[in-house]
């Protein structure tokens, strides 16, 4: 076993585990965020860079820091590591510049989006994003495609994550989309006409951090904080056929995979599941399901959720929202 101390919380891991992996088993405002890091898909991470830390200590044996910041996702642990987080101003900075970078080309439709209120990139730009952005180009605009029978893809809100592409490369035999073109003009699409079209193709909406894959048959139809989700379950011979139903009164709005705090798939399920199974009378209706990452979702509906440490009480929420209006308006009238 080795020993990593994050955040001054000191923890013994096994050989090969990497930075992001022990603060995840801490917990708490200790673990870095990430959009491109998936525990489920290999060879995920180090695309992103929002998981930025600082290692102090190299080792016991070698107690020099390292000279510059590191991707914790990457980076695996060697016993006597000591690193900061949270602790470190010089992570902070990087964490608000890395948000601005990656803010450059995103539009600001969250008022249509359908990731809104669940959308990795809106609580972390919440947290570590700035106020007003330095960048006066253009923004890189796409059209809006579908990419799948039952998939749009939205390429304006991409960042570029790669998940998409790992998880049907690793579900399906034969993956037809991936990353075309170069530097800025980079985009995610298939060659010529395909269309993702396979059993699990689905998954791609629910790995997706931001709301550049979409759900055809859920698109604009509710919000997710209206929804109330629900564990449900049914026999299917393709997958576990444990998912979550988003529920509006007695009907189901959309199917979604069950997921964890990090907002990661517990298990990957079928397309029958997820879009030909809108009945409640397909599915065993287990009861509310406990939301426990960070989420507007877990604010509004249940009072059996143990909340995170990693979210403010709603009264320090409000301070900062009134904060943040405050600073905006004093910077217009400058």
């Amino acid at each position: 076993m080795l020993t990593v101390t994050i955040d001054n919380h000191t923890i013994e891991v096994e050989e090969g585990t990497t930075i992001l992996q022990a603060a995840r088993l801490i917990g708490g405002d200790v673990v870095p965020p990430a959009m491109c890091y998936y525990s489920k898909l290999k060879g995920s991470g180090g695309k992103c860079r929002t998981c930025l830390v600082k290692v102090s200590q190299s080792s016991a044996k070698d107690p020099r820091p390292m000279p510059k910041l590191v991707a914790s996702c990457r980076t695996p642990v060697v016993d006597g590591m000591v690193v900061q987080n949270k602790t470190s101003q010089e992570v902070l900075d990087a964490r608000k510049a890395i948000v601005e970078f990656l803010l450059i080309n995103h539009p600001l439709d969250c008022p249509v989006c359908d990731q809104a209120g669940e959308c990795d990139l809106q609580n972390l730009s919440f947290d570590n994003g700035k106020e007003e952005t330095r960048y006066e180009e253009s923004k890189r605009e796409f059209e809006v495609i579908d990419i799948g029978e039952q998939i749009k893809l939205h390429m304006n809100r991409c960042i570029l994550c790669y998940r998409c592409i790992y998880t049907v490369d690793q579900l399906t035999e034969k993956r037809v989309h991936g990353v075309l073109y170069r530097g800025d003009v980079s985009e995610i699409s298939t060659y010529i006409k395909n269309e993702i079209n396979n059993d699990f193709s689905g998954n791609i909406i629910d790995v997706c951090p931001v709301g550049a894959l979409t759900d055809k048959t859920f698109r604009f139809k509710n919000r997710v904080w209206f929804l109330k989700a629900m564990d449900a379950h049914r026999a299917c011979t393709k997958c576990s056929g444990k998912v979550t139903a988003w529920m509006r009164g007695e009907e189901i709005y959309r199917i979604t995979g069950r997921k964890d705090k990090y907002g990661e798939l517990e298990e990957f399920i079928c397309n029958e599941c997820r879009f030909e199974k809108k009945e409640p009378k397909d599915w065993t209706i287990e009861g509310p399901r406990a939301i426990q990452r960070y989420s507007v979702i877990s604010q509004n509906h249940y009072t059996n959720t143990k909340t995170p440490s990693v979210i403010l009480p709603l009264e320090e929420r409000m301070i900062k929202q009134e904060d943040y209006k405050r600073n905006r308006k004093n910077n217009f009238n400058n």
